[in-house]
């Protein structure tokens, strides 16, 4: 192997004294200890270094440390030749999928670049041509359009949210009656917004409703979020500003209606217009009050006494009929994030570390075909047929396989 060190490090260094740092690096949380993408590079990191040791691949692969050397991988035994050889080795685990090669691959070339910046070595050998030659071919699918929950994602983060807020809930509803006011009100805040997280994971989850459809759009005045006028509980339905550019109704499942109801009751909203999903944003809430107070006539002074009466701004809000935006799809995807981090949802993904709002769609899309076939699905995702056969020819494939399969086995019991 080539001495590719750096004028400013050791080559001796091993290869796993780096790990700790570039997780760090990269983790989230005080002290980068957290986050989706550390715990799934950790992993790949670790199957790395088993693989440059010997441990993992064919028999006949020894590792990249000589036989008659006794010591750990370092630095310099590796330049391209190496990750051109891993780059194989993924290719050729046949229970790999073309993008999850591609993804496993990423994150080895994603240190790699780090160790660069670092200084461990003196170019990005993985990212170079000949290392990434044996890497099958991208198949031409969008990856950030392919993510779709899993039965176990859905159920794993909506057990989680329902869970935190019938917490909350329960605590705020519990309270003695001698309870500070101001420590009432913060109970109920939390329990506001542990109830809003799980209606917006429940819908999204079992709706199909597009995240555009559903919350607000700063960049078009039409989509200003859905308002409890909206929502028709009773007869499990809601109107949503479709993709096609006019108002529709979109099923609401009964999985989705009784975190609804609950969040309702609890808000006690003043009036229908209001969005069932508002920005808990303090800095926004702050300033709509001010300025909705200072338009009615009220003078600072009493601006301030009456806040101050609040432990938060939406519930000054609330109670005044000063009606808040609806999050954005920005901050959906926000929420969703800081939810799936929290919740600890194994997610293996080559764009996304959460689980993005469209893959609740595409879940849910997914499951109906399944179960009832393609017509019946493009109708509750609101697509064409030919769309919706496009999005989830992997089933039918499937079914054509189980088909083809079931073929053969009669073929040779008759012979």
């Amino acid at each position: 192997m080539n001495q590719n060190t750096s004028s400013t490090r050791d080559g001796s260094t091993p290869l796993t004294s780096s790990f700790e740092r570039y997780l760090q690096d990269k983790g989230k949380g005080r002290g980068g200890d957290g986050g989706n993408y550390r715990r799934n590079a950790a992993r790949e990191l670790e199957r790395f270094a088993e693989w440059v040791a010997g441990d993992r691949g064919d028999d006949d692969w020894t590792g990249i440390v000589p036989n008659d050397v006794d010591r750990d991988p370092t630095f310099e035994d590796l330049d391209e030749r190496v990750f051109r050889e891993y780059a194989r080795h993924l290719a050729g685990d046949r229970g790999l999928k073309q993008n999850t090669v591609q993804t496993y691959y990423r994150y080895i070339s994603a240190w790699c670049g780090w160790c660069v910046n670092e200084e461990y070595f003196e170019a990005h050998y993985a990212q170079r041509a000949s290392a990434m030659a044996p890497l099958p071919e991208d198949d031409g699918r969008k990856p950030g359009d392919q993510q779709a929950w899993t039965s176990e994602q859905r159920h794993d983060l909506t057990r989680h949210v329902d869970g935190r807020a019938r917490d909350a809930v329960e605590a705020y509803t519990t309270l003695p009656e001698n309870t500070d006011p101001l420590d009432k009100q913060r109970a109920r805040y939390a329990a506001l917004k542990t109830a809003r997280d799980r209606a917006l994971v429940f819908v999204l989850a079992y709706t199909a409703v597009r995240v555009g459809e559903l919350l607000r759009d700063p960049n078009d005045p039409r989509r200003r979020g859905i308002r409890w006028e909206d929502l028709s509980l009773d007869d499990g339905s809601m109107d949503v500003y479709r993709k096609k550019q006019q108002w529709d109704a979109a099923s609401l499942p009964d999985p989705a209606i009784s975190p609804l109801r609950s969040y309702r009751k609890l808000m006690e909203p003043p009036t229908e217009r209001w969005p069932v999903f508002p920005t808990f944003d303090q800095r926004t809430l702050a300033e709509l009050v001010q300025e909705e107070l200072t338009e009615r006539g009220e003078r600072p002074e009493a601006i301030t006494k009456r806040r101050e009466e609040y432990a938060r701004d939406l519930l000054l809000a609330l109670d005044a009929d000063i009606r808040p935006p609806s999050i954005t799809t920005d901050g959906a995807r926000s929420i969703l994030q800081r939810l799936s981090e929290v919740a600890e949802i194994d997610i293996n993904h080559p764009k996304h570390d959460y689980l993005a709002p469209h893959g609740g769609r595409r879940g849910m899309g997914e499951v109906l075909v399944r179960a009832f076939g393609y017509t019946v699905a493009a109708r509750y995702v609101d697509n064409s047929e030919e769309m919706v056969r496009e999005r989830y020819s992997h089933i039918e494939a499937g079914e054509l396989g189980d088909v083809a399969t079931e073929a053969l086995e009669e073929i040779d019991d008759v012979g």
